[in-house]
């Protein structure tokens, strides 16, 4: 019995981890952590922490500056620092601290001082992207980074799916009339929307500007690559290393592009591919239902935030007088 006891402990403990995607599991390790040396600051065991201790924690870190770029923590860092406590607490089988109300008041008095609005990156749109493009050249690197900014923004890509991709997620199919008909479909094995890694399917055309499928070709005969990951880091004299590039290396790739061509890298992210396709695709009036295809989203409404931004400035009411 109590063998038994021990083995649905311990698939519970499987359950709980398998439940979040890794990226989350990541930020979650790194919230805590920083709970874990304020509570070491002070001297007490951060799993014994009790509401007070939580309120005050946040409202330290809510004063606090970054280290880095010397603005206050965000209010969804501190969102997700919460979380990350009250999962560490939950997965050791102990009341959450953080459910108690005055840490709820902190947390809401924080929320108004510091607003939760979003922040709200650049969407590259086509023209951005075929400027980027332009810049990457023919070097084996600049070829790698064409076709991984033609492919991310064509297909709409998270930044970890474009590091997943591998040569057999990709399947290209020959026209009858030309090379300029080609189609492309990508399988993204597993994302942000399905984390039971059930498979989605991107249909892509060639194009006449971005030229996604010929971008990516360019890549996989320079770079020799028949097996394994798609985008993979390199020596600084192009030859591929075998290991995949990280995902942190998409959004630090997309402002050294960005800043050549005269954007402002601080406004610049990995989801800077993406929301650039959703508000591109608006723009030229593509239907809402055919976006979702690409963007995989489920719910409008977050496309439609999207789509209603670049509204705002078609039939203008001062656009004949402003």
């Amino acid at each position: 019995m109590l063998k038994s006891t021990e083995n649905q402990s311990r698939f519970y403990d499987d359950v709980l981890f398998s439940a979040l995607a890794n990226n989350t599991r990541i930020a979650y390790d790194k919230g805590w952590a920083c709970f874990q040396d304020y509570c070491k600051d002070v001297g007490i065991d951060a799993l014994a922490a009790a509401p007070d201790d939580v309120a005050d924690f946040f409202i330290i870190m809510g004063s606090r500056a970054n280290m880095i770029n010397g603005k206050s923590l965000s209010f969804s860092t501190l969102s997700l620092y919460r979380s990350a406590i009250n999962r560490k607490f939950v997965e050791a089988h102990k009341p959450s601290p953080t459910a108690h109300p005055k840490v709820d008041v902190i947390m809401k008095g924080l929320a108004r001082m510091r607003g939760t609005a979003q922040r709200r990156v650049l969407a590259l749109r086509e023209h951005h992207i075929l400027s980027m493009l332009e810049q990457c050249g023919d070097s084996p690197i600049g070829l790698r980074d064409a076709a991984l900014i033609s492919l991310g923004f064509s297909a709409a890509l998270r930044r970890s799916e474009i590091c997943a991709l591998t040569v057999d997620d990709i399947q290209i199919i020959s026209s009858a009339n030309g090379a300029e008909n080609r189609q492309m479909f990508i399988n993204i094995r597993k994302s942000k929307t399905d984390q039971e890694g059930k498979g989605q399917r991107i249909a892509i055309p060639e194009g006449n500007v971005i030229r996604p499928i010929k971008r990516l070709e360019d890549w996989l005969h320079i770079s020799a690559i028949r097996w394994g990951h798609i985008f993979q880091s390199m020596t600084r004299n192009g030859n591929v290393r075998g290991r995949p590039l990280h995902h942190a290396d998409v959004p630090r790739l997309l402002k050294h592009y960005g800043k050549i061509i005269g954007l402002n890298p601080n406004e610049i992210s990995g989801h800077s591919l993406r929301a650039g396709f959703v508000t591109s695709a608006a723009a030229h009036n593509a239907r809402l239902d055919k976006i979702m295809q690409i963007t995989r989203h489920t719910n409008p409404e977050t496309v439609m935030g999207y789509i209603r931004d670049t509204e705002l400035f078609r039939d203008h009411a001062g656009k004949d007088f402003l």
